[in-house]
């Protein structure tokens, strides 16, 4: 029992810096994070292709640790802005991206979506100063009917 309570405790403590001190990890001034495709306010059909820009960084998958390089997240319908201090959430509107993908098939339903891509660190965190595109709004239209 004594053993499980060290062990506990060691743990515990292991923990304690990364909670106290996020990974905040510091980005290049110049860094520059863009959608390649779509465009802002392009309309699109059914699956459609998402391209990641990003220049004067660096990508790799999520647990890799190296200076100046990060992980790609696709944030669909977010209004509400990321904190820096906490690793962006994973769901259906946070999409990660760990495996160092700089390209996704989306497929959204019809109308209005908003999209925005920021870069993780290793742990998922935002860098500083956060690594983030602007946010385009594109029309997704209703798919084809065949046969009619």
């Amino acid at each position: 029992m004594q053993i499980l309570r060290c062990v506990a405790l060691s743990m515990a403590l292991a923990l304690l810096p990364g909670a106290a001190f996020p990974q905040g990890k510091t980005a290049p001034k110049d860094a520059k994070l863009y959608f390649i495709t779509p465009y802002d306010r392009q309309k699109v059909r059914g699956g459609f292709l998402v391209r990641f820009g990003l220049r004067n960084m660096g990508v790799t998958h999520a647990g890799d640790d190296y200076q100046n390089a990060g992980h790609h997240h696709l944030l669909i319908d977010v209004n509400d802005p990321i904190d820096p201090k906490e690793p962006i959430p994973q769901d259906k509107s946070h999409l990660h991206f760990g495996a160092g993908q700089t390209e996704t098939l989306l497929d959204l339903s019809p109308g209005a979506h908003t999209l925005q891509l920021v870069l993780g660190d290793a742990k998922h965190y935002p860098f500083e100063p956060p690594v983030v595109s602007d946010k385009i709004t594109i029309r997704v239209r209703q798919p084809l009917q065949r046969g009619k």
